[in-house]
């Protein structure tokens, strides 16, 4: 029963551990990157909208590799790519058709889930990176809850403070677990004498 016991505390332990580390990665790497966290050379980008559903629903995470200006030049048809709109905003579509005229490439685009075509063509100047295929669904939700300030606090502190609860827990289990055996022994001196 004990050696289950130390098992089970070892595996919280544990799991409390890697959660504080992968909590203070996301955040950190989220705040460092200026957004979107960042991991083995991919982007990861929350989706906000339905544009491109059934590939992937709203709230999903996507992972992509950003492109430079030449690899953006190389782009085709049915690639799904992430590039930036003349209002600044990211948007993340599946090119539809590609133009070129002497040294400048353009796309159409168009989410999955839209009727019609995007209204303007995007330049390859503009792109930003392309799906890498690699989607997990409802964890953008999170991770917009991760790039805000509150939930920032509360995800390093947070398992932290667990953490340290769970080891006062474990402490106070041991401090339990020595008086037993100390009364033993003081009863067993004062038999002896």
């Amino acid at each position: 029963m004990k050696k289950a016991k130390k098992i089970i505390s070892n595996v919280i332990t544990g799991v409390l551990f890697v959660n504080l580390i992968l909590m203070a990665f996301l955040v950190i790497s989220s705040k460092a990157s200026g957004g979107e966290p960042q991991a083995f050379g991919y982007q990861l980008k929350s989706v906000l909208s339905g544009s491109m559903e059934p590939t992937f629903q709203t709230g999903s995470i996507i992972a992509v590799k950003p492109v430079d200006a030449e690899q953006a030049k190389k782009l085709k048809k049915d690639d799904v790519i992430t590039y930036v709109t003349s209002d600044e905003i990211l948007v993340t579509h599946r090119i539809i058709g590609v133009t070129e005229s002497g040294d400048q490439v353009m796309y159409e685009t168009k989410g999955d889930n839209n009727q019609t075509a995007d209204m303007e063509s995007v330049l390859s100047d503009n792109i930003r990176a392309v799906y890498s295929g690699f989607t997990i669904p409802f964890v953008g939700y999170f991770i917009d809850f991760a790039q805000s300030k509150e939930g920032s606090a509360i995800l390093l502190i947070g398992p932290g403070v667990l953490l340290l609860a769970y080891a006062a827990f474990s402490i106070y289990q041991g401090l339990r677990e020595l008086e037993p055996k100390a009364k033993k022994e003081e009863e067993t001196t004062e038999k002896t004498a």
